[in-house]
């Protein structure tokens, strides 16, 4: 089901073209699924890790800030039809991170955020990379906003998964006091 909506973004109206919201997305391991308050342990346990911080500067999230985050994220789906997803292993339902794309002013325009973050216990199986692919493949589609990935100078995983999604280098910017590279998707 696509249509028109009025989105709002940084005070400023514009509209975008939209598809029925992705509550549920599959990949070929993994299942992305529209975040719920059953999901709430599992991201105090995933942002308040300080391995799964480590290139954040403002370190690990408390109990009370993922629940903020939690709603805000909740929020993000009801006002704009997209927002973060839980990740499940499809072949077990283990929740090993959070992801996906967000609303946001980038440059003074409206702009996909490409977030994720993911349990240590899952580093290095590609999740990231999957997770990143199918977000943006369902984006290009059906959202006019450019795709953004912000990251961490010191990360150079993520840095690496920009690369693979074929996203260049566009920038560096400050972001929470740290410097950051900023990738920009190319529409196809």
């Amino acid at each position: 089901m696509c249509g028109k909506r009025r989105e709002t973004v940084g005070g400023r109206a514009y509209r975008a073209s939209v598809s029925k919201p992705p509550e549920e997305i599959r990949t070929e391991r993994l299942v992305l699924r529209r975040i719920g308050e059953a999901d709430l342990t599992a991201m105090i346990e995933v942002h308040g890790d300080p391995e799964t911080n480590r290139h954040n500067p403002t370190g690990p999230a408390g109990p009370e800030e993922v629940r903020e985050h939690l709603v805000a994220w909740q929020r993000d789906w009801a006002r704009h039809g997209i927002g973060y997803w839980a990740i499940e292993v499809a072949t077990t339902g283990e929740v090993v991170g959070f992801g996906g794309l967000r609303l946001f002013e980038f440059d003074g325009r409206p702009a996909l955020n490409l977030y994720y973050r993911f349990r240590p216990s899952a580093w290095g199986r590609g999740y990231a990379t999957e997770m990143a692919r199918a977000a943006v493949d369902w984006a290009h589609g059906v959202r006019p906003e450019p795709v953004v990935i912000r990251t961490a100078t010191t990360n150079a995983a993520a840095a690496r998964v920009a690369e693979r999604l074929g996203f260049p280098l566009t920038g560096t910017i400050v972001l929470d006091g740290a410097e950051a590279f900023v990738f920009t998707s190319r529409r196809s």
